[in-house]
């Protein structure tokens, strides 16, 4: 079962996007250097779709996008509660940030508009980097569009 121990409206992570970031805690994926080693640990409350639409709710109509922060091990549950914020509340957009190098099988693009993946390789950095393994991709049409360099820093 998912769960998510805090959540907050973001600027950076998804570019042209107001996004509720939503950490989700027992992340499996336990990078070394990572910034947020406290989500490691299997706390917080269930992440259902109720509690899911109450944080909607509570961001008064200030966001264009949610954020699913984690949630490597349950996949499944992720995509779920994207497909319930594409019939739900359709002009929001969806993101999830994944550490995984690969996407799972048990998604399905059609309910994500943003993707992150990639674990935190202290020596490569995060996604300003320009040396990052990280990649957060626009998804159109079923297809993945690199749009890392957004991150960057015009020289």
């Amino acid at each position: 079962m998912l769960k998510y121990l805090n959540s907050d409206i973001v600027f950076q992570e998804v570019p042209d996007e107001v996004a509720l970031a939503v950490n989700l805690t027992g992340c499996p994926c336990r990078c070394p250097g990572c910034h947020s080693p406290y989500l490691w640990a299997d706390q917080g409350e269930p992440l259902t779709s109720k509690a899911l639409d109450s944080l909607i709710a509570d961001c008064h109509s200030n966001i264009t996008c949610v954020a699913l922060m984690g949630g490597d091990a349950a996949p499944a549950e992720i995509d779920a509660l994207m497909h319930h914020i594409r019939m739900k509340h359709e002009r929001l957009h969806t993101a999830w940030y994944s550490g995984r190098s690969l996407l799972s099988t048990a998604i399905h693009l059609e309910n994500f508009d943003y993707v992150k993946l990639g674990p935190y390789l202290a020596h490569l950095g995060p996604l300003n980097n320009r040396l990052t393994n990280q990649r957060l991709y626009k998804v159109s049409n079923g297809q993945l569009t690199d749009i890392t360099s957004r991150f960057w820093r015009k020289p």
